[in-house]
């Protein structure tokens, strides 16, 4: 048997308005939030008494799409919202965008940073990490010509 195709994946946040605003802005499209609780909840993430609040965001396209989760019980275990590229664990995602400069530039006015520069590589894309909510590390890549 092989994998029919990646469905999601989860993200972890404090606050959920935050980053689905964030991903909205991004030009993602929101589905949700809803309350997730209860006794099978437990089971799947091997955690007592979970009551959490999940948004969907998803690609314009349909093909990709994000779960972000915020606990409310049990609390939310804290990260390193500055942790560099190069630490262990998922570090970014990366999105195609049409227009990296204005996309880029409304992502800053909600309080986004540049990681590094934004590069144009080999000619073949323009390329950034932007850290975003909960310091979620976002690359975006610009296809040129």
């Amino acid at each position: 048997m092989t994998v029919q195709r990646m469905d999601h994946v989860g993200i972890i946040v404090g606050d959920l308005a935050g980053a689905i605003e964030f991903f909205v802005e991004l030009g993602l499209e929101v589905q949700g939030p809803m309350t997730v609780e209860g006794r099978l909840v437990d089971r799947i993430v091997g955690l007592e008494g979970v009551r959490n609040d999940v948004a969907f965001v998803r690609t314009p396209d349909g093909h990709g799409q994000l779960e972000l989760i915020q606990f409310h019980a049990p609390p939310m275990e804290e990260g390193d919202p500055r942790a560099p590229a190069n630490t262990a664990g998922l570090r970014h995602i990366t999105f195609a965008v049409d227009d990296i400069d204005d996309v880029l530039g409304r992502l800053q006015a909600r309080g986004a940073e540049l990681v590094g520069e934004l590069v144009n590589y080999e000619d073949s894309y323009w390329l950034c990490y932007v850290r975003g909510p909960e310091g979620i590390i976002v690359e975006l890549a610009e296809k040129i010509g």
